[in-house]
């Protein structure tokens, strides 16, 4: 157990360094979206760990990045999008055994959507919606850099993540 949770700890500082590194890319051209570097390791904690360590992964991380780089805006934000991306993404890859990069697209795709349901309820304006098939296509790119990026370094990481987690 305690191996467990050095491992989840380590994916959660992971993904708090990588939300960092993302404060200086600068912004892909399209308001509000970003790369979201930090899915890389949530999407390896659903798929080296379990689905409850890469829940808590993703809860660490936005809690810690909204409180240290942002505001209880940011942090509701994120976690309505990790809410439904996580879902699906578990949902990918437990009932339909799909790859890591395929989770990771739907998880890109479906973040943004939990974003645009939590904005229209905030601002208590629904044409926000019509901004959906920009983030849509958004989601869909960001989310297969993210998957192929994840990719290689479970491809790297996986023999050794099991062995820790084994001895």
């Amino acid at each position: 157990m305690a191996r467990k949770i050095s491992v989840i700890s380590l994916f959660s500082a992971f993904a708090i360094l990588l939300s960092y590194v993302e404060t200086f890319i600068p912004s892909i051209g399209v308001p509000g979206a970003k790369l979201g570097l930090a899915n890389i390791a949530v999407v390896l904690a659903l798929y080296l760990l379990n689905a409850e360590s890469a829940i808590i992964v993703d809860v660490v991380r936005i809690v810690i990045v909204g409180l240290l780089f942002g505001n209880l805006f940011s942090i509701t934000f994120a976690l309505a999008g990790a809410f439904v991306s996580l879902t699906v993404m578990i949902i990918i890859k437990k009932v339909f055994g799909f790859s890591i990069i395929t989770a990771s697209i739907f998880g890109g795709f479906f973040h943004n959507v939990g974003q645009i349901i939590v904005a229209m309820i905030l601002v208590d304006n629904y044409s926000i919606v019509y901004y959906m098939p920009i983030l849509m296509i958004v989601g869909i790119i960001t989310g297969l850099v993210i998957g192929l990026l994840a990719k290689v370094l479970y491809e790297r990481t996986s023999v050794l993540c099991k062995k820790i987690l084994k001895q």
